[in-house]
């Protein structure tokens, strides 16, 4: 069943939808949406992710947040979400009874934003995806997606006949090496890694190995910000070029976030 429900935050109204599970369920799903998407997702991609979650038994909710779908008030963005994110929480919680535990789930700058205020939003687990962690530079993918793109092109026998045959663009190729000089803000990965090392809830994250918002953040994870964030957390990466885990890759997607709830249902170890 789905139901839709309306959340007050600081005074403006939340839109969202609940989609029921198991009602003796001992945790429910929370999805934060990445950009300014509405609830249902980039093709209604997080709809299906719901009611594939709620199909294995557990609740799912999810939201617009303020200024976006079908939500009152002004649109904080994902940085400042954080209210947006406690007040859905305390809905789900709400629902579920004493003792229900909430997992948190969000895909690109939803899962950042969920890395971010967690904590507050009393989250008891985490299930990351695709996280945001830099900027494009220009209209180009991060500086570690671009080396990743080169570095596979260089053992790819079809792009130097392409390169000695005149059909590799090289204005397009210069601007690309020269991004790898560029020096990334490393502000967002530190934030998410004191935030992360501060809340320790138990932590999965789920990349696409083909998608340069993943190779940024699995660049970014590698590095010294997460170097005491990294131990005991799962990250499991699938041969996807899909950002948003599109047509066949949303069973995996699916898969990851049910075996999570499985996982992180109980404060069992």
């Amino acid at each position: 069943m789905r139901e839709f429900l309306t959340i007050d935050c600081a005074g403006d109204p939340i839109a969202a939808t609940l989609d029921t599970g198991d009602e003796s369920a001992p945790a429910g799903l929370l999805i934060v949406g990445g950009g300014t998407e509405i609830r249902a997702g980039a093709h209604g991609g997080m709809a299906q992710l719901a009611a594939a979650v709620a199909a294995a038994g557990w609740p799912v909710l999810r939201y617009d947040r303020r200024g976006v779908g079908d939500s009152g008030g002004e649109d904080p963005g994902f940085a400042d979400s954080g209210p947006d994110i406690t007040a859905a929480a305390d809905a789900l919680r709400a629902r579920l009874g004493p003792g229900g535990r909430v997992v948190g789930f969000g895909l690109c700058d939803g899962a950042t934003a969920l890395a971010l205020h967690h904590a507050p939003a009393k989250l008891d687990a985490l299930l990351l995806a695709n996280p945001w962690v830099v900027e494009p530079a220009g209209d180009l993918p991060p500086p570690a997606a671009v080396r990743a793109h080169y570095l596979a092109r260089l053992t790819d026998g079809a792009f130097w006949k392409r390169l000695l045959t005149g059909g590799v663009d090289l204005r397009k190729a210069a601007r690309g090496v020269a991004s790898l000089g560029a020096v990334a803000d490393d502000n967002l990965p530190t934030r998410i890694a004191s935030a992360l090392g501060a809340g320790r809830r138990p932590l999965a994250i789920l990349l696409a190995k083909g998608d340069g918002t993943a190779i940024a953040f699995d660049d970014a994870w590698a590095g010294r910000a997460f170097a005491n964030v990294r131990d005991g957390v799962e990250v499991v990466r699938i041969d996807s070029p899909s950002h948003t885990f599109a047509a066949d890759d949303a069973a995996m997607l699916a898969a990851f976030v049910v075996a999570g709830m499985e996982r992180f249902a109980t404060d069992a170890p």
